[in-house]
């Protein structure tokens, strides 16, 4: 894996209703790696998320990707550097009134030039990298939750992004449609050499596929811990990670 940072955030703070939810937390996303972003619930998972893929604007702070300043990036610039991000929402945000082809096609109409030929053989080639080639012409409400999650990563795949976003992937799921989802992103993060950004407090996913996890802590109102899977599950002088990652009360 490339060492090269992708992503550098920068003394993000986040501030709701002049209360911080985030201070001051800095760390870096390698090129190429599944990082995660956990913690217990109300910590700020999403929050983050949200501040990285530039729908929210961070109270102070700056997010460098691929060495460009996303917070203070305007007009076309900004846009470009938010084509490199695509997104899975927790809710997998499918429209319903589309079949799951048309789903991914929206996006390719809306952001591309390529002919209706084009974006019928692209579409069907995202449906493929997520085992669903067969299901184009199915609505949302005929499939199985775990094949919604699958179809919105074609989604979030449609515009080549450098950065795959899953924000709770494993949610409602059973754990083996989720160990099978662990599996797919571990495929398309190798395949893809696409840089993987997981919201996920599931300690089967992190264990699985992850890299790097960093920790969020609502009392610290930032970071409790970065570091692989195996180090933190061993952090034993630190007994709030070390009950985190144990499964300890």
């Amino acid at each position: 894996m490339i060492q090269d940072s992708h992503i550098e955030c920068k003394n993000i703070s986040v501030k709701y209703n002049d209360e911080f939810i985030l201070h001051q937390i800095s760390f870096d996303i390698k090129n190429g790696e599944i990082f995660f972003i956990a913690g217990r619930s109300g910590c700020g998972k999403s929050t983050l998320l949200r501040q990285i893929i530039g729908i929210e604007m961070p109270y102070e702070g700056d997010i460098i990707v691929e060495g460009e300043n996303l917070t203070h990036s305007y007009s076309l610039k900004r846009q470009e550097l938010l084509r490199k991000f695509g997104v899975m929402f927790q809710s997998g945000g499918l429209l319903a009134s589309l079949t799951i082809g048309e789903n991914i096609e929206l996006v390719l109409e809306k952001f591309t030039d390529l002919s209706h030929n084009q974006i019928k053989e692209l579409t069907l080639l995202k449906l493929a990298l997520v085992g669903l080639a067969e299901f184009y012409d199915y609505y949302p409400s005929e499939i199985s939750g775990g094949m919604k999650k699958r179809a919105a990563i074609a989604r979030a795949l449609a515009l080549d992004p450098s950065i795959l976003c899953l924000d709770e992937p494993s949610s409602g799921l059973d754990p083996v449609t989720s160990a099978s989802l662990d599996l797919l992103i571990k495929e398309l993060n190798k395949a893809l050499k696409t840089t993987v950004i997981v919201v996920s407090h599931d300690l089967s996913s992190i264990m699985s596929i992850a890299d790097r996890v960093l920790v969020l802590d609502r009392d610290l109102r930032g970071i409790a811990a970065v570091g692989s899977p195996s180090d933190l599950k061993n952090k034993r002088e630190d007994d709030k990670i070390f009950r985190f990652f144990n499964r300890l009360p």
